[in-house]
């Protein structure tokens, strides 16, 4: 645990490294991000096997992750040496504006400062110590503190130690990167006025409190919390009649990978009554090895919520699956299935609907008369992602209804495929209404994930050798640069009639 005394050292280092590092041009912080990501692969065989016995994840899965987490990292460097993430808008002296003289304007984005992040517990390496909030924050040009999760608090110091190390040989500041540990530190921390923004991956209920603290500040900071979200699936009976069965097995590998520790796990799948998948996804779920649960603390909420839904009225079994506790407390899991009727569902309320963190799923079975998107706007708060598994020629006015529901209850809507497997990629929108995050206009993955960490300002009038690089005349790092000439105001509104 951090102690309390050193807190002050830490929030001052990173403050002092604020400026400097937020002065450091785009090429060079690109190249210290490319650096933390080759040398977070070289220490593979080092980190991977601290991983594997600290969260009991697979060496395939946590080597999958420390390559995403190595990727992320350069697509935050590319993103930064394009410059497109500055908003770079400069708007030249106008003495005929079309509502009076108008000054020369130049608006752009600049780091917030110091972020503090807290580190998720389900991917120790791509939302944890150099995961997505970390690489995000650093390409912004903000000081990280990382508070690490007690889940896996070796692999913390050793991935820590390992960034840190890669920075410092690139040249970036003193205090731009470091680890504190314990709740007592995070939440003294979140409160420090030296930290300018906050960003968690967890549970609903300790994200709601760190969102509450940072807003409480007498200087509220913005806190971008990932919560919670059940992921809703609705199935056609025209998808049943297509591809029954590759949508049984993808739905089970969905539920199933990772011991269903995902935050993207299906856990509501609507299928029509009558839908004959019992069988296929029975035997889907037993070929399946039983896998560890992250720790004690989840593998006993697991075990909870599973025998809340499993004993609920009208629920039934389709998969048993099962847990099985060692004598460390730890949770070893099978995939557990359920189905019921949406009207035994609604019935059993916060019994079944409330999120199950694990390899279990419920599968809400509606009838010809049952109102889904009705089920879904009163019973499913914002979610990360809703898919739907369409008919090949389903596209009438009840499909655009589900769709346009879709899009505004969840901040990524698939057609067909299952939404684990989340794609680092600029176009990836990993956020969603409250519960899923505390700020649906942001994103956790993809290189928009860089605009949580920015400010605007705008330079009004002011002298070349005064203004920031990118908003000077020259243009010294090269970035572009949108540009409202004088005289342009005369012709607004035009264009609508080209």
């Amino acid at each position: 645990m951090t102690e309390l005394n050193e807190l002050e050292q830490i929030a001052q280092a990173a403050a002092d490294a604020a400026a400097p590092f937020a002065a450091t041009e785009p090429k060079v912080r690109a190249r210290a991000l490319n650096a933390v990501a080759d040398a977070l692969e070289a220490h593979a065989d080092e980190l991977v096997p601290l991983a594997m016995q600290e969260t009991g994840l697979t060496e395939v899965r946590l080597r999958g992750e420390l390559k995403r987490t190595a990727v992320q990292l350069r697509l935050f460097g590319d993103t930064i040496v394009d410059g497109s993430y500055l908003d770079v808008r400069l708007d030249a002296a106008d003495p005929e504006f079309a509502l009076g003289v108008r000054p020369d304007l130049r608006r752009y984005h600049v780091p917030v400062g110091p972020v503090l992040n807290f580190a998720a517990s389900n991917f120790p390496f791509a939302f944890s110590v150099a995961g997505g909030d970390t690489a995000a924050a650093l390409a912004a040009g903000c000081p990280v503190i990382l508070k690490g999760h007690s889940g896996h608090p070796e692999l913390s110091k050793a991935t820590a130690a390992v960034v840190a190390e890669a920075l410092a040989e690139a040249g970036m500041p003193d205090g731009v990167f470091q680890l504190i540990a314990g709740q007592a530190a995070g939440t003294a921390l979140l409160k420090d006025p030296r930290v300018k923004a906050g960003s968690f991956t967890g549970s609903i209920y300790a994200g709601r409190l760190l969102a509450d603290i940072a807003a409480a500040r007498p200087e509220p900071i913005p806190f971008f919390g990932e919560l919670g979200s059940v992921n809703p699936v609705v199935v056609t009976a025209a998808a049943v009649a297509e591809r029954g069965g590759a949508i049984a097995s993808g739905y089970v590998t969905s539920v199933a990978g990772s011991a269903g520790q995902l935050c993207t796990k299906p856990g509501f799948v609507f299928v029509p009554v009558g839908h004959g998948l019992d069988d296929a996804i029975a035997e889907a779920a037993g070929s399946w090895d039983e896998h560890r649960l992250l720790n004690p603390r989840i593998a006993a909420s697991y075990v909870e919520r599973r025998d809340a839904v499993a004993g609920a009225q009208g629920i039934r079994t389709v998969a048993e699956g099962g847990v099985r506790i060692d004598e460390d407390g730890q949770g070893w899991a099978l995939p557990s299935i359920y189905a019921g009727s949406l009207a035994d569902v609604e019935k059993a309320g916060e019994a079944v609907l409330e999120e199950s963190f694990g390899p279990l799923s419920v599968l809400v079975e509606y009838g010809p008369d049952d109102d889904v998107v009705g089920a879904l706007l009163e019973h499913f708060g914002g979610n990360l992602t809703i898919t739907l598994h369409l008919g090949e020629n389903e596209a009438d006015d009840a499909t655009r209804e589900l769709v346009h529901t879709a899009t505004q209850r969840a901040g990524r809507v698939l057609f067909g495929g299952w939404p684990t497997g989340v794609a680092v990629t600029p176009a990836m929108q990993h956020g969603g209404p409250y519960p899923a995050t505390t700020n649906d206009s942001s994103t956790s993955v993809g290189t928009a994930a860089i605009s949580r960490f920015l400010r605007p300002v705008t330079y009004q009038d002011a002298p070349q050798a005064l203004l920031p690089a990118p908003l000077q005349d020259a243009n010294p790092w090269r970035v572009p640069q949108a540009r409202s000439r004088a005289g342009e105001s005369l012709t607004w509104g035009a264009k609508a009639d080209e």
